[in-house]
């Protein structure tokens, strides 16, 4: 558990409080059971899971609709030209955290503006990747899918996201979360033809992901979030090796650490499980925050127990609907988790990433989400 020293930057500070790292010069550490309150000055503080809907003119949102998520590059989604498209992304990075702050949220992230999916970009970035022979791999729907072919050591050549966090820290004094693919989801979407083993593959893509992680919070990230909806996915293998991988990736993390997974995109995978295949085993993971699905699965919370040194990433808004819900509605689904975790340790967020949905329909419901959260501060303090 990490430990924050009291912030002579904010007056009457208490023991422990920290605030973003824009404002402070020293690393942020908290402690982890009361995160949420104390480094954000507020309980159940807001955010993002990661995407925010891109625009329709920088990318074809109905080529994107209508095929799986990429995991090689797809660079014909893109609507602007070559020469465009660096700026066009960061301009619609900028609306994205507008967006975000119009909304209320607490905690910003980039929106993943600048990627075709939330994996593709990192994975392909790696040496021993053959990007122009790409092979084949299952998807979780049992779909064949392109998938990055590996034929040497994995390597991290350079950093991949610091520049998003750079401009995201430059555009916001609000806390900043980024968030990077995680080792067990990318060894599952690859096509193994060098390591003979998905498990030292993961720990290679470990070893890689780390890397990262440690320079997105040089960078300036307040918490850097690995996703891992394989977890779900793939449970069994999961079992065997999927927290030692994600263990060994946040190492030497110094500061807010996340781990995110769902039951997929609501609009690619549209059935939903009674419960969790894999989620009390998070447990004996390293990372501070669980993010999870409730909205749409209506997932009987009580799992959440299990889970007593975490700060809950609180899925509260259904992203199979496209109707707003009412503030209403979202206080009953956080009430349901209340039950079981103390909203200390509570994050309202969607269920997933809001990439697919609408941009006026993803608005709505951050709105309506700040909305919950602030009446249950009003009833809770």
């Amino acid at each position: 558990m990490r430990w924050g020293s009291p912030d002579p930057g904010v007056a009457g500070a208490p023991s422990g409080m920290v605030t973003p790292h824009s404002e402070r010069r020293s690393p942020r550490m908290c402690y982890t059971a009361v995160w949420p309150a104390y480094c954000t000055g507020m309980l159940l503080p807001t955010s993002l899971v990661g995407s925010y809907p891109q625009p329709d003119w920088l990318i074809d949102r109905g080529r994107l609709a209508g095929r799986f998520p990429p995991r090689v590059r797809a660079r014909e989604l893109w609507r602007v030209d070559p020469p465009y498209l660096e700026e066009a992304q960061r301009d619609a990075t900028a609306l994205a955290i507008r967006a975000q702050e119009q909304a209320g949220l607490d905690i910003l992230t980039d929106g993943e503006i600048r990627r075709e999916s939330y994996s593709n970009r990192f994975a392909t970035a790696l040496d021993g990747v053959d990007i122009d022979n790409p092979g084949t791999a299952l998807d979780r729907s049992g779909h064949p899918n392109p998938v990055p072919r590996i034929t040497g050591p994995i390597r991290r050549r350079h950093p991949v996201e610091v520049e998003d966090v750079r401009f995201l820290r430059a555009n916001t004094s609000r806390m900043v979360k980024i968030t990077v693919p995680g080792p067990f989801t990318m060894a599952q979407q690859a096509q193994d033809d060098y390591y003979g083993s998905k498990e030292t593959l993961a720990l290679a893509y470990a070893d890689a992901v780390g890397e990262e992680v440690r320079d997105l919070f040089a960078a300036g990230a307040d918490i850097v979030q690995l996703d891992e909806p394989y977890l779900q996915a793939r449970p069994e293998e999961a079992r065997r090796y999927g927290v030692k991988a994600i263990n060994r990736a946040l190492e030497g993390a110094d500061r807010t650490t996340a781990v995110h997974l769902c039951f997929g995109y609501a609009a690619i995978i549209h059935d939903r499980p009674a419960g969790y295949s894999f989620l009390p085993e998070l447990a004996g993971c390293s990372c501070d925050q669980i993010s999870i699905e409730t909205a749409q699965s209506g997932l009987d919370c009580a799992v959440l127990a299990t889970l007593r040194d975490k700060t809950i990433i609180l899925g509260v808004l259904d992203l199979s609907d496209l109707a707003v819900e009412k503030p209403d509605t979202i206080v009953a689904r956080v009430r349901r988790a209340l039950r079981y975790v103390p909203p200390e340790r509570i994050v309202l967020a969607p269920d997933c990433g809001m990439k697919y949905l609408p941009r006026d329909v993803a608005f709505g419901k951050l709105v309506a989400m700040t909305e919950a959260a602030t009446r249950l501060r009003a009833e809770l303090t």
